[in-house]
């Protein structure tokens, strides 16, 4: 391949790029190093993928969207990769469908590996280059922040594989830490009024948050900090799971359909709770902040403290007065466009909008949230059933 267009060096702001490209890239290599080899494979659920399947598909994108249609001569590494890593893109072809994701024994992980680094390779030379304009270092953003998203996922997924497994083995080895008590909950007033949400300012955000614009709220109050994992309990001793009364209709049948009665990684062994968090099995922690919690089981443990979920909006403009991070926190709002909200055309535009429908959103991060991919206007959405997340309660009223 020529690479007379290749220029090191002559950007600060491409090279600062580049070395984010690398850190990133090299950081979802890192999470998933604890692994054995057959780890890399399941897929429990339909909800969870493969961690292989991650590590291709994020390297699908860059091949995708920034090499093939943009550096000349590019050879792509596998003509059908494009068949088996494309996640959800219609614009770009047909895929493998998300429930078969764990029968793809090939390609091997080596195979996905080599990928990864062939791909790597030609986006650096990319990235040194003079073909970089200002509409592909958006798109290498994207690139870099979509990653992002699935190092969170490759976490939760990764929890999910070897919390399913009969011996619930650990995916780190550093011993468990109890928290200490938490702070009281507090109540924090908020007057009504017109406020601003959305996204402002430099630095990167996903179209989802754009559109900033005002809102009306009434008099609110928004709990310091999250619900634990002992007050959760409470709930469940006082026959929570047992009383339709504190349930939508949805959730009362999907309360009987699943026979659900504890949050998920909790396990009832002689009498006593375990929880399986990725240091292994452990003895429930009651001052913990409760996690993997459906929206459903938010939603009617807040009915039975008498109070409720947050809207987003409540959310975003009481989020700079407490502590958050720790848990995605379920709000009671369906996720929506904003005002003036358009999808980009072709392939990009399938990011987030094609979602807007059946959906909750929920704010904040969580532990498995990279670094720096965490603001207060981020918009992250999952469907009401869903537990797998890294979700929590935090109460308003």
């Amino acid at each position: 391949m020529k690479t007379n267009w290749v220029t090191k060096g002559e950007s600060r702001m491409v090279t600062g790029l580049e070395e984010r490209f690398s850190e990133i890239r090299a950081h979802s290599v890192e999470i998933c190093r604890p692994l054995q080899i057959e780890d890399y494979v399941v897929q429990p659920i339909v909800d969870v993928s493969p961690p292989k399947w991650h590590l291709g598909h994020t390297t699908w994108f860059f091949e995708t969207f920034i090499l093939i249609p943009n550096l000349p001569d590019y050879k792509i590494f596998d003509a059908q990769y494009n068949f088996v890593f494309n996640s959800y893109y219609e614009t770009i072809g047909t895929r493998v469908i998300r429930t078969d994701r764990g029968n793809l024994s090939r390609p091997s992980v080596a195979d996905v590996y080599k990928y990864r680094d062939y791909v790597d390779e030609y986006m650096r030379l990319f990235l040194e280059s003079t073909l970089m304009t200002e509409e592909t270092e958006s798109l290498v953003e994207l690139g870099l922040n979509h990653e992002q998203q699935h190092q969170e996922l490759l976490l939760t997924d990764i929890k999910y594989i070897l919390g399913h497994n009969p011996l619930f083995p650990a995916y780190r080895d550093d011993e468990y830490t109890k928290n200490e008590s938490p702070e009281k909950c507090e109540m924090i007033p908020f007057q009504e009024g017109i406020y601003e949400i959305g996204f402002k300012g430099e630095g990167f955000s996903f179209d989802n948050e754009h559109g900033r614009h005002k809102v009306f709220v009434n008099d609110f109050s928004i709990a310091s900090r999250l619900v634990t994992n002992r007050e959760y309990l409470e709930f469940m001793k006082a026959g929570g799971y047992e009383d339709f009364r504190y349930w939508h209709a949805e959730g009362w049948d999907w309360v009987k359909q699943n026979s659900a009665r504890s949050p998920l990684y909790w396990h009832e062994i002689e009498g006593n709770w375990m929880n399986y968090s990725l240091n292994g099995l452990h003895q429930l922690d009651p001052e913990d902040e409760v996690c993997h919690i459906s929206f459903y089981e938010a939603a009617a443990f807040a009915s039975w403290k008498g109070m409720r979920l947050p809207t987003e909006e409540e959310w975003e403009i009481a989020s700079d007065h407490f502590n958050w991070g720790n848990r995605w926190e379920w709000t009671n709002s369906a996720y929506l466009p904003y005002p003036g909200f358009k999808k980009e055309a072709g392939a990009v535009g399938e990011y987030n909008g094609k979602f807007m429908v059946n959906q909750m959103v929920l704010r904040g991060a969580s532990e498995a949230t990279p670094s720096g991919h965490s603001r207060k206007t981020y918009r992250n959405f999952f469907q009401t059933a869903l537990k797998w997340q890294f979700t929590g309660i935090r109460l308003a009223q």
